[in-house]
Parts: C-alpha cells; structure tokens; sequence
C-alpha cells in the first residue's frame, strides 16, 4: 500500500516538475512582459490559465512559480535538515547536561510563534531569497532534532555498537561508520516531510507582502496578487495558482509518509508470525 501510494504521489510530482521546467523554456511568451490590453482575460486556448491584471500569461507564470517556490522549499529543507542533525546527533551523543541544555534551547525555539518569527527576520532583507530560506529553516528544524537524537539515543544501546568499542574502534569511527549513516533514511525522510511546510511558509510570507517582490513569481506572490483581479471577477487568478499549491504539496506529503512506512522497520507488534 505505502509502496503504490509513494508511485501515486511520485508521478504527480515528476508531473508538476515537467510542467514547471519545461512550459517557461518551450513557451515563446515572457511572463515578465505587461500588455494591459489583455488584462484579465478569462481561460481560453490561447491562455489556458486567462491572464494577470498586467496581461502576463498565467500558464506560464504559474509554471515560473512553481519552479522558485520548489527551489526555495528545497533548499530550506536541506538546511533545516542539517541543522536538526548537527543538534540531535549533539545532544544524543554528548548527553549529560550538554542533552539536557541543547534540549531546553530546542523547546524554547519550538514555543516560538513560527510564522511571527519569519515575518520579523524577513522584514530586515525585503525580497532577499537567503533571508526566506533562513527564516524557514530556523524554525523547521526543531522536530528533526529530536528525531535524530532518538534516534542516535536508540542506536547507541544496540549490541553491535558495543562490539565495536570493545573490538577497540575509536569513537570517532563509531560515529562515522555506524552513527551517522544509521540515521540517513530519517534524514531523508526529514527532507521530504519538510517541503510542504516550506512551500507553504514561503507562499504565507509572499502572500502578506513579506517574500519574494512581485517580479520574481512564486505560487505566494501570485495568490497575493488575485486579491485585486478576484474583485472585479477574475476568478481563475486565483483558483489555478491555489489548485497547483494544493496539488504539489499534497502530493509531496503523501510521497514522503509513504517513504516513511517504507523505511521505518515495523514494530515487533506489527510483524506477522
């Protein structure tokens, strides 16, 4: 079930990625390019997607933001992703007081308003893609730390690990060659479980006027700018950025529970005898 669900979702995402690789390349329209004599113009063969309030065409706009939404998503995951396994492999591996105050540190970022924090660190760099990507990732990487220190915690009491202390392998190659490599698949699965949220964040962040600036599209500048065409009837403005949001991070969602499953080894309880 896990394995046809991840195919399902899998196939939905290489989709989504053709879509927003391949329509700004092969397509002769500049989306950047105003003509206000075709201004909101509803869906129709020659705009899919009906057109923005500058005339810009949506099918390939929205094509456009998906790509930097994605990008931005992605490279807020990997770095929150590596900054929850540098403080749960920390805290696991230390232990003592070093855990207990790297711990307490990670509760009192968690307890953080998430969206509140991003808007104050973004409204230093207006429009600066860095700031957005350090502002997601300073407070997504709380949950990943302690799945890493469980984990690390879990790994450090299993038979083999002792074999190789008293086999006289430094510790320095214990966590190198048997530590660090048995937590890779809940980093992974860290990384796929976080893009949703990022992407979400990121279109937040640009839907109330804090991300990206209105030239560089994303999925959350096009949702703030169909605010105005939605007044004057310009439903498809919105409707189609919202529908492909919706659709890629559902999928990415579903994707990554289902690798989860895939690679979290069942519980004695669940095996069959």
């Amino acid at each position: 079930m896990a394995e046809r669900r991840f195919k399902i979702a899998l196939g939905v995402l290489i989709l989504v990625a053709l879509y927003a690789a391949l329509v700004p390349w092969l397509s002769d329209v500049d989306d950047r390019v105003t003509d206000f004599s075709a201004a909101r113009l509803a869906p129709s063969f020659d705009h899919p997607f009906g057109t923005d309030s500058a005339g810009r065409d949506l099918f390939v706009r929205i094509a456009a933001g998906i790509r930097t939404s994605l990008l931005v998503a992605l490279a807020c995951a990997l770095l929150a992703t590596v900054i929850g396994v540098a403080v749960g492999t920390t805290a696991g591996l230390v232990g003592g007081w070093v855990d207990r105050f790297v711990m307490r540190g990670t509760d009192a970022v968690n307890a953080l308003p998430h969206l509140l924090l991003g808007i104050v660190i973004v409204a230093m760099f207006r429009g600066s893609i860095a700031a957005i990507v350090l502002s997601i990732a300073l407070t997504h990487w709380t949950q990943v730390a302690r799945i890493i220190r469980s984990e690390i915690l879990s790994l450090r009491e299993r038979p083999y690990i002792d074999a190789a202390i008293l086999a006289g392998a430094s510790r320095r190659h214990v966590i190198m060659r048997h530590l660090v490599p048995a937590t890779a698949a809940q980093a992974l699965i860290a990384v796929v479980l976080l893009l949703p949220h990022a992407v979400w964040h990121e279109s937040t962040l640009s839907f109330l006027g804090f991300g990206l600036p209105p030239h560089k599209p994303s999925l959350g500048t096009l949702l703030e700018e169909a605010r105005s065409s939605l007044l004057l009837g310009g439903w498809w403005t919105l409707v189609f950025p919202a529908a492909v949001l919706v659709i890629a991070t559902v999928a990415v969602a579903i994707a990554g529970s289902a690798l989860r499953s895939m690679l979290t080894p069942p519980r004695p309880s669940e095996l069959r005898l």
